[in-house]
């Protein structure tokens, strides 16, 4: 179980202007500025939930994934994770945590695979059955046996990303944190990662944090959603629950023989093409079905397909609504 309640966390970020001068006035007297990034941040999850912690770059989403690894500690609020503070039994919590930075890596550049990995086996102190048995099961299933021998820095991001995760995962952790794990990933990459980690969840309950700027991962992966925006949860629920806030819109794309077809109140015009005409509509001013009618008697229709908002238009309305 995880609980945060009114967690918040400051920075002081020096400021300064361009030029030499300004830098020499700097190295004598810097100018300092407050930067908020958290503020009385409050949820909980629940054991084997998998949720997407979504927000604009610069809302807090890291600063709270740290936090709750232990790496940073906040200015005030209380978080425990199965029962522990993290920052202060920090040796004990990461026994049951697995982090995965899609930016910053945890294997040794230099050395192949599997001498990282037999580090980490030593640093968490895994026994020697459970790793072999870790190991075989995370080579299977992201499909790791040519790569172990290799060193890291001669791998493709999509083959150090698997890795990562593997690496993360060679101790058997309650929780899993991915901060963009999928970042820079290839499609293939991109659907073998989201596969195995539903697989994870799945079979071996795990708890799940996601951050991502990917919707395809959030709609993929997760059930819940948390919204965070300058530093504080704007909402929570979700994501059908998120798109019916967001938008009730729909989009009919219809292609016609023949006479354009007239659109009645309640339609809006999006786009024209030869035979081709994309409309949106709000159901509850006009229903999908009275709108296909409609049209069907104006023209001959040969075929029509609807769909609802997209992720990604749901968090950009979620953004200008909250002005984040």
């Amino acid at each position: 179980m995880i609980t945060l309640s009114n967690i918040n966390k400051t920075f002081r970020v020096a400021k300064r202007q361009a030029g030499f001068g300004r830098a020499v006035k700097a190295f004598i007297s810097r100018e300092y500025e407050l930067v908020h990034a958290l503020n009385d941040v409050s949820f909980s999850i629940n054991d084997g939930e998998m949720v997407g912690y979504i927000g604009p770059n610069g809302a807090g989403k890291s600063t709270t994934i740290k936090i709750m690894c232990g790496i940073l500690t906040p200015d005030s609020g209380v978080c425990k994770i199965n029962g522990r503070i993290p920052w202060r039994e920090r040796i004990d919590h990461v026994r049951e945590i697995g982090v995965v930075f899609g930016q910053r890596s945890q294997l040794w550049w230099d050395v192949p695979i599997i001498d990282s990995f037999e580090l980490i086996c030593d640093i968490y102190k895994i026994d020697k059955k459970t790793y072999k048995n870790n190991l075989d099961e995370l080579t299977v299933l992201l499909d790791l046996e040519e790569l172990l021998k290799t060193p890291a820095r001669s791998l493709s991001l999509g083959q150090r990303m698997r890795c990562e995760i593997a690496a993360s995962l060679l101790h058997s952790p309650k929780i899993l944190f991915l901060d963009e794990p999928t970042i820079g990933l290839d499609a293939v990459s991109k659907i073998a990662v989201r596969q195995f980690i539903k697989k994870l969840n799945c079979e071996h309950g795990t708890t799940v944090i996601l951050t991502t700027h990917d919707m395809h991962d959030i709609e993929a992966l997760t059930e819940r959603i948390l919204l965070i925006g300058k530093g504080r949860i704007l909402l929570d629920g979700s994501l059908d629950e998120l798109k019916k806030h967001s938008s009730r819109r729909k989009t009919l794309v219809v292609e016609y023989t023949g006479t354009e077809p007239e659109i009645s109140e309640g339609m809006t015009l999006i786009e024209k093409k030869n035979g081709r005409i994309i409309i949106t509509l709000d159901p509850e001013i006009l229903p999908v079905s009275d709108a296909i009618t409609h049209l069907a008697a104006r023209a001959e229709l040969t075929d029509v397909s609807v769909s609802g908002i997209t992720a990604e238009e749901m968090v950009a309305e979620l953004y200008r609504e909250y002005h984040i």
